[in-house]
């Protein structure tokens, strides 16, 4: 839901610039009615302040003078009065003080009044101060200032005692107006601190919504009043408070709650049972993409202490290199390459090219986009990257500027079992897309890795760091820029573990985890995408950039809030089975390996790894043998390659010594 604010975001006739001199009767109706009613209210405002400005005037002359005001006290008192009205009158449209609502006046609108009468007091002590005295009309100019002070005073009161009235009235009438046969919503809200203030002021104007009070943990806050709500207890009394209150839902009022606090709070409300909602993150509220008053479901990203970030937080620098640009995204049908598009959409290329083999994915894609941005020009391009002479032609008739190679094969038990077909698309493929970008002479190109790639002990992460190397080799001393981006795993991709588990969910278990202290790296798709953006606009001369993970986090308690998150309680309600590593499977990933340190870029959450050179002739060699030994399905010879390639890379000996592709028996 989407509360109004307090203030009006921009003057009643913006957009009506230089149409002032325009009559009523040319303007469309509905404009002029809108902008007569806008007027019409303001001329009220104004009317009730000029009026407020005489009273608190009179009232100090009264107080002044104990009541008995002489003739020239009386003269003196007709005099100012109208210069008065009218002083504070422009001081309050120059501050935009009649741009204010009446019903949701508030803090900001009480201190911009108070600053507009400062300017026309500030005035009054000026003249009595500096004006000289004995001089031609020096009584009637210099008021003294046992009669500006009160004025002063009087009159702030007054007229920020009229609309806090307005706004309790205005209050009352939409709490009176509600239906009588139905009960308002009663809320409790967790969380006394900031966030919570400002979400119990928007909800207050709602007639359907009753604040029952706050929960904190904060024990000094137990029993005060916040905002008019009391802090009813701490969390340890959640379940006590929902019951005696009869409480229809829980808004987490945190904006900054840690992982660890939402899933206490969370365990808690679904022990109970009650619906329970959270207030956006900080981040969100800041941008400005949502109001506090935006409570949505909790989510995982949220357990995981992850937020989804926007193409609205790029600086200037990204947006100037992708602006108006041709851009190619391999593997456009993916998690990664879709997501890619999307926000390379918001920073308006010239067009963009998206390929991949799957036809269903690209068409699908190829509709969102064009809706999402009709006037950039979306291109779909079908079509192997194995197939080097298919994927020319197809963008040799558009060659593109900037290349984001995100097509590969990721999934690694399967590619444990297809080791030739993994070097054959993740390889030769990276290859062909690489030779076809120089001879079409591309400008940049970002090759999308893994964190797989850091000393591989599975042929998926052997690839993508062969896929580095290769990068560096095309890239050092050509025209064309480019880098590889390495991260971890992206919550919500296909074949990603937490999809796995929202299914396994909803089919009532068992939840499997293939190791009870195995650990991964989690980020959103939304902002493993941005970031990789960011990298992109620095690619250059073959750079590996890092994106900052945080902190990794325990499969197993992954699973375990996933259940919670749902309802269900782990291993009573729905099971958690371990069921072992799988083939090519690590323990603990890793974002650098050894010979490779991190250096800080311009972005936050960007780091650039700075490596030692290697063999280029000795790596060309052995690149073309693996080739060759993928092709003919000779599995020997390319574990061998992997391994003398020098990329960290052991031979996986439990492998079956059985060629699934072949059948034909091998040596592992």
């Amino acid at each position: 839901m989407y509360l109004e604010t307090s203030h009006s975001t921009k003057p009643q006739n913006a957009g009506m610039v230089g149409q002032e001199a325009i009559e009523p009767a040319t303007l469309p109706f509905p404009v002029w009615l809108q902008r007569s009613a806008a007027n019409h209210a303001q001329v009220q405002q104004a009317v009730a302040d000029a009026v407020l400005v005489v009273l608190s005037l009179l009232t100090a002359y009264l107080v002044r003078y104990d009541g008995g005001l002489f003739r020239a006290h009386l003269t003196q008192f007709l005099l100012w009065a109208p210069i008065l009205i009218v002083s504070r009158l422009l001081a309050n449209r120059a501050k935009g003080v009649y741009r204010f609502l009446w019903k949701f006046v508030c803090l900001a609108d009480a201190i911009a009044i108070a600053r507009s009468q400062f300017i026309v007091t500030g005035a009054l002590v000026a003249l009595r101060m500096f004006y000289p005295e004995k001089t031609p009309f020096s009584y009637w100019l210099r008021l003294p200032l046992g009669i500006i002070v009160p004025e002063y005073l009087l009159c702030l009161l007054f007229c920020l005692g009229i609309r806090a009235v307005f706004r309790i009235a205005n209050e009352r009438s939409q709490r009176t107006g509600q239906s009588s046969g139905e009960r308002a919503k009663r809320i409790l809200l967790y969380g006394a601190g900031r966030a919570g203030i400002l979400l119990t002021r928007e909800l207050m104007s709602h007639a359907d919504l009753e604040i029952v009070g706050f929960v904190d943990d904060d024990p000094k806050k137990l029993d005060t009043v916040i905002s008019g709500i009391r802090v009813l207890g701490g969390g340890e009394s959640l379940e006590n408070l929902v019951h005696s209150h009869s409480i229809d839902e829980v808004i987490i009022s945190i904006a900054a709650a840690s992982p660890k606090t939402l899933t206490r709070i969370l365990s808690t409300c679904k022990r109970i049972p009650i619906m329970t909602r959270m207030v956006p993150s900080a981040e969100e509220v800041i941008a400005g993409r949502v109001k506090i008053s935006h409570v949505r479901e909790i989510q995982v990203e949220d357990l995981l202490g992850r937020h989804s970030v926007t193409v609205g937080e790029f600086d200037q620098a990204v947006r100037r290199a992708y602006h108006g640009k041709h851009i190619l995204v391999t593997g456009a049908g993916g998690s990664i390459g879709s997501e890619l598009t999307r926000q390379l959409l918001l920073l308006n290329p010239s067009k963009i090219s998206i390929l991949d083999k799957d036809e269903n994915s690209i068409f699908e894609l190829e509709h969102e986009l064009k809706f999402r941005n009709p006037e950039v020009q979306i291109a779909p391009l079908i079509a192997d990257i194995k197939i080097r002479e298919r994927v020319f032609a197809v963008l040799s008739q558009s060659p593109p500027e900037i290349v984001f190679h995100a097509a590969a094969h990721k999934h690694v038990p399967l590619m444990e079992q297809h080791p030739c077909e993994a070097v054959l698309n993740n390889v030769m493929g990276t290859k062909n897309i690489l030779e076809i970008c120089r001879s079409l002479k591309t400008e940049q190109f970002v090759f999308i890795s893994s964190d797989k790639a850091v000393n591989p002990v599975n042929v998926m992460g052997a690839t993508k760091r062969v896929g580095e190397k290769l990068v560096s080799t095309f890239i050092r001393g050509g025209p064309m820029r480019g880098a590889a981006v390495r991260f971890g795993n992206v919550m919500g991709s296909r074949g990603s573990v937490i999809p796995l588990f929202q299914k396994q969910i909803e089919e009532g278990g068992p939840v499997t985890v293939t190791h009870a202290d195995i650990v991964r790296f989690f980020m959103t798709i939304p902002e493993a995408v941005q970031l990789v953006l960011c990298a992109g606009s620095m690619a250059h001369d073959g750079e590996i950039f890092v994106l900052d993970m945080g902190n990794p986090r325990r499969v197993l308690d992954l699973a375990r809030q996933m259940i919670e998150l749902t309802g269900f309680e782990p291993e009573k309600d729905i099971p958690i089975a371990i069921t072992g590593l799988r083939p090519g499977e690590k323990m603990n990933e890793e974002l650098v390996g050894s010979g490779e340190a991190l250096d800080t870029t311009s972005f936050e959450k960007v780091f650039k790894i700075c490596s030692a050179s290697f063999d280029e002739a000795a790596f060309r060699s052995n690149f073309t043998a693996l080739i060759l030994a993928a092709q003919h399905g000779d599995h020997d010879a390319l574990y061998a390659l992997l391994t003398s390639m020098k990329l960290g890379y052991t031979p996986p000996f439990s492998f079956s010594t059985k060629d699934p592709e072949s059948g034909l028996a091998y040596a592992s």
